[in-house]
C-alpha cells in the first residue's frame, strides 16, 4: 500500500475546509447518478479516522433523497459539496476530488461507475 499523506480542502468561500489522510496517487471515481452527475462530485471514499472537518461544519446544510441514508452536505454560503456521507460507505466519507487543494496530490486517475444504474452495480463499488 501507497504511503498516506495529509491534503487539504474545502468549498469554495473557504468556509468549509477539510484534511484527508490519502496517498498522493489517488484513484477516484466518477459517478453517473442524478445528483453526481448534476454537481460534478469525484469519489474519493474514506474511512471516519482518515477524515476530519476543519473549520465550517456549523456552516453545512445537509440534503437527502430516496432512501435517506446519503447525507448531502452543502456549504450554507457558496453552496459547494466538498464531501458527504454515502449511502455505499454509510460509515465514512466520500470526498470530492475537485475540492482538494491539488498541491499534494501527485496523480489523480479517475474511472466511472454507473451510478445512474445503482442498485445493480453497487457491489463492484464494494469490492474495491
Amino acid at each position: 500500500m501507497a504511503d498516506k499523506i495529509t491534503h487539504k480542502g474545502g468549498c469554495h468561500c473557504g468556509a468549509v475546509s477539510f484534511e484527508l489522510t490519502a496517498p498522493a496517487d489517488m484513484e477516484a471515481k466518477s459517478c453517473t447518478c442524478s445528483i453526481c452527475k448534476m454537481t460534478g462530485f469525484v469519489h474519493y471514499f474514506a474511512t471516519q479516522a482518515e477524515f476530519r472537518i476543519t473549520a465550517g461544519e456549523d456552516h453545512l446544510t445537509d440534503y437527502r433523497f430516496n432512501t435517506g441514508t446519503a447525507r448531502h452536505l452543502f456549504c450554507k454560503t457558496c453552496g459547494v459539496k466538498a464531501f458527504y456521507v454515502p449511502r455505499s460507505h454509510p460509515d465514512g466519507w466520500s470526498v470530492n476530488t475537485n475540492c482538494i487543494d491539488m498541491t499534494s496530490v501527485n496523480s489523480l486517475t479517475v474511472s466511472e461507475f454507473d451510478g445512474a444504474n445503482w442498485e445493480a452495480n453497487i457491489q463492484t463499488l464494494r469490492e474495491e
